[in-house]
C-alpha cells in the first residue's frame, strides 16, 4: 500500500507543442480509489501510463509511497495494470495467467498456486481455472486480468477504462464487485474512464481533466453540488446541467420572473454570466418557465423532456425530469418551476464558479 502524488507531472508527445498531461499536481492517498475521467484526448489515459512508466514525463515528478519513481523502468514501480482489451495470453489457462508473473518473479511453485487459488476464490473464478480465456465470457476475462494484478500484491492498481468492452449491464455488475473488491483489499487505485456515471459510482475522489488539465478533484457529491466552473458542470451528470448565458440585472440575474441574487462584489466586472440548473431541479408548477417539448424520453421509473424555453428574449435548450408515471407528449407546453437554492451560477468570461 502507498500513496502517488503528481508533482507538476507534465507529458509531451514527440512533435506536438501542446502538453498531453499539463502541470498536474494530484495527491492519491494510501487505499483510496481515485478516478480520472474526461472527454477522450483529454490526458486521463496519459496520466495513468506516466505512472504506470509507459509514458514519459518531461517535467515534475512522480512519487509512490514518498519515492520519486520518475525515472525508475515499469517493473521497479511495483504496480499493476488492467488494460481495456484484457492482454490474456490465450495459450495459457486461467490459472497460468494469473501466475504468470509469479513465475517470471521466482516466487516458488506452492506459493503461485497458493495465491492463485485465493485470489479466484475473490473472484468467483475457482471454477474456471483450467479453462483457457477463449471459453470465457467477457466479464470472466476482465476477472482474470484483475486478478493477474491481484496475485502480484503491487502497492497500487492501475486500471485503464477496464470496463469499456462488457455490455451495459455486465457493466454495472463489475464495477460494484471492481469497487467492493478495492475497498476489502484496502490497496490504492487509480482507475481512467470516460464514463461519469463510472466516476461518480466508484470513486472516492474524482479528477475531471479537460485538454490535459486538471479541473477539479473533489468527493462525488461534491463534484456534482458544487462543480469548479462550466466544463465540470456540464461533463459530471447524466442528463448534462442546463447552461444558459444570461445578462447581469440589478440585485443578480434574471431568470424568467425570478431574480437569481448574486452580489456585486461576486460579480466583479461581469456584464453576462452562465446559469446552470439541473434537469432535477426543474419542477412542472403552474407558473415559471414556459417548455415547448420537443422529444420525451420514458426510461421506466424516469422520464426526461427536452425542448426550449424564452428567457430574455433568446431562445435556450433545456432538459427537464418530467412524471414517469404521467410525462407531458411532444408539442405540449408546460411549466417549470426553478429554485434559487439549486441555481449555480459561472462567470461567462472564464467559466470560473462565481460564489
Amino acid at each position: 500500500m502507498a500513496t502517488v502524488t503528481y508533482d507538476g507531472a507534465t507529458c509531451l508527445f514527440p512533435g506536438s507543442d501542446t502538453a498531453a498531461v499539463d502541470n498536474l499536481d494530484l495527491h492519491i492517498e494510501d487505499g483510496e480509489l481515485l478516478v480520472l475521467v474526461g472527454p477522450s484526448g483529454c490526458g486521463k489515459s496519459t496520466s495513468l501510463r506516466m505512472l504506470a512508466g509507459l509514458e514519459n514525463v518531461h517535467s515534475g515528478r512522480i512519487l509512490i509511497g514518498g519515492d520519486d519513481v520518475t525515472a525508475q523502468e515499469p517493473k521497479q514501480r511495483d504496480i499493476a495494470m488492467v488494460f481495456q482489451n484484457y492482454a490474456l495470453y490465450p495459450h495459457m489457462s486461467v490459472a497460468e495467467n494469473m501466475g504468470f508473473a509469479l513465475k517470471l518473479a521466482g516466487v516458488g511453485k506452492a506459493d503461485i498456486k497458493q495465491r492463485v487459488q485465493e485470489t479466484a476464490a475473490l473472484l468467483d473464478l475457482s471454477e474456471y481455472l483450467d479453462r483457457k480465456p477463449k471459453a470465457l465470457s467477457g466479464g470472466q476475462r476482465q476477472r482474470v486480468a484483475m486478478g493477474r494484478a491481484i496475485v502480484r500484491q503491487p502497492q497500487v492498481f492501475l486500471m485503464d477504462e477496464p470496463l469499456s468492452n462488457l455490455d451495459a449491464k455486465l457493466r454495472v455488475q463489475t464495477r460494484t464487485q471492481i469497487a467492493e473488491l478495492q475497498r476489502r483489499l484496502a490497496t490504492t487505485m487509480v482507475y481512467v474512464t470516460h464514463d461519469q456515471v463510472e466516476a461518480m459510482t466508484m470513486g472516492d475522489r474524482v479528477a475531471v481533466l479537460k485538454s490535459g488539465v486538471l479541473q477539479q478533484c473533489a468527493p462525488p457529491r461534491e463534484l456534482y453540488n458544487r462543480p469548479a466552473n462550466v466544463f465540470v458542470a456540464g461533463f459530471m451528470g447524466s442528463p448534462s446541467m442546463n447552461l444558459l448565458t444570461l445578462p447581469v440585472a440589478d440585485g443578480g440575474v434574471h431568470l424568467g420572473d425570478m431574480v437569481i441574487p448574486v452580489s456585486r462584489d461576486t460579480l466583479g466586472s461581469e456584464t453576462e454570466v452562465v446559469v446552470g440548473i439541473r434537469p432535477e431541479h426543474l419542477e412542472p408548477s403552474m407558473s415559471g418557465l414556459e417548455l415547448d417539448v420537443d422529444v420525451v424520453e420514458e426510461l421506466g421509473s424516469d422520464a426526461y423532456i427536452y425542448g426550449q424555453v424564452t428567457v430574455d428574449q433568446a431562445r435556450h435548450q433545456l432538459v427537464a425530469r418530467a412524471d414517469w408515471r404521467n410525462p407531458p407528449r411532444r408539442g405540449e407546453r408546460v411549466k417549470l418551476h426553478v429554485n434559487p437554492d439549486e441555481v449555480h451560477v459561472f462567470a461567462a468570461s472564464d467559466g470560473r464558479r462565481l460564489g
